[in-house]
């Protein structure tokens, strides 16, 4: 190798060239009808929970079916609609919002690689570690702005339905309607960091195949297989380890005061996956040989 071969190889990359790759990482993942449709899929589910609980209790039932099922916050849509965003994320979280971010996670890597352009993005200056950690940067940033659809969605469905007003929480206390939607804002967020997880396990996996379709697949499947896992009694001692473990968790910010042990469990259990995953994507990536 050659003095010349050897300064272009080591040659720092511009800071600038680096936030020019993430923008066209967001603007191909969000312009995508793939992405457009997970977000319409994200953004109806409240309009259907709201619609159906304005049509269960204008029939003189209770929302829930009166048996006690249901999020804990359904009983409280009708008397104030801020209450349907957080019934709303807890009826997405589940499944929805983790399915959308294994879709988008899996298809980081693999996709390109399918379809024949990771080679090209890799004769660029940034390199696989900078290229990989602008794909989770990506996918982060679509776990908050999925999360935000859900939420944006849910309030105003709540709004144009139901009254608006202050808040009774869950430990009977009141507060205001401004201090409310800082709680939703603050559960909002606190989904987001809950997928976290979830986007280096699906980029781990993406980096294990060249099938953008296996890839968003096996991510799902991992998905479903875990929460399986989680309902199951005789694994309570493994339980706390799996990452939807503590995914509920966000109820605790409408009580008064705020519960904080489990929230910081689960930030704490998807700041390891993050790393775990993260590492194992960046090792298997950057050994990976990339021919096509």
């Amino acid at each position: 190798m050659s003095r010349a071969e050897v300064g272009q190889t080591v040659r720092p990359v511009s800071p600038l060239w680096t936030f020019g790759l993430l923008r066209s990482e967001l603007t191909t993942t969000f312009r995508r009808w793939r992405t457009l449709a997970l977000l319409a899929v994200l953004a109806g589910v409240p309009v259907l929970v709201g619609i159906a609980i304005k049509i269960e209790t204008s029939d003189g039932s209770s929302p829930g079916g009166g048996g006690g099922g249901g999020p804990a916050f359904i009983s409280q849509i009708t008397n104030n609609g801020l209450f349907l965003v957080f019934t709303a994320l807890a009826a997405t979280l589940p499944f929805f919002l983790p399915m959308a971010i294994g879709v988008v996670a899996g298809d980081a890597i693999a996709g390109e690689a399918n379809a024949g352009t990771l080679r090209y993005l890799l004769v660029a200056p940034a390199g696989r570690s900078r290229l990989l950690l602008t794909k989770y940067a990506t996918v982060v940033i679509f776990c908050l702005a999925a999360t935000l659809v859900v939420a944006v969605s849910a309030l105003t469905v709540g709004a144009l339905l139901f009254p608006l007003g202050d808040l009774t929480t869950i430990s009977g206390t009141q507060i205001s309607f401004a201090e409310g939607l800082g709680r939703a804002l603050l559960i909002a967020l606190a989904v987001a960091a809950s997928l976290i997880g979830v986007a280096a396990l699906g980029l781990f996996v993406s980096t294990l195949t060249g099938s953008g379709i296996a890839a968003m697949a096996t991510t799902v499947g991992l998905l479903i297989t875990v929460q399986i896992l989680d309902q199951i009694p005789q694994l309570h001692a493994l339980q706390p380890y799996f990452f939807s473990h503590y995914w509920l968790s966000f109820a605790d910010l409408m009580r008064e005061p705020v519960y904080w042990d489990d929230l910081t469990k689960n930030l704490g259990l998807q700041a390891l996956y993050a790393v775990v995953f993260g590492s194992a994507a960046w090792a298997r990536f950057t050994t990976k040989d990339i021919t096509a």
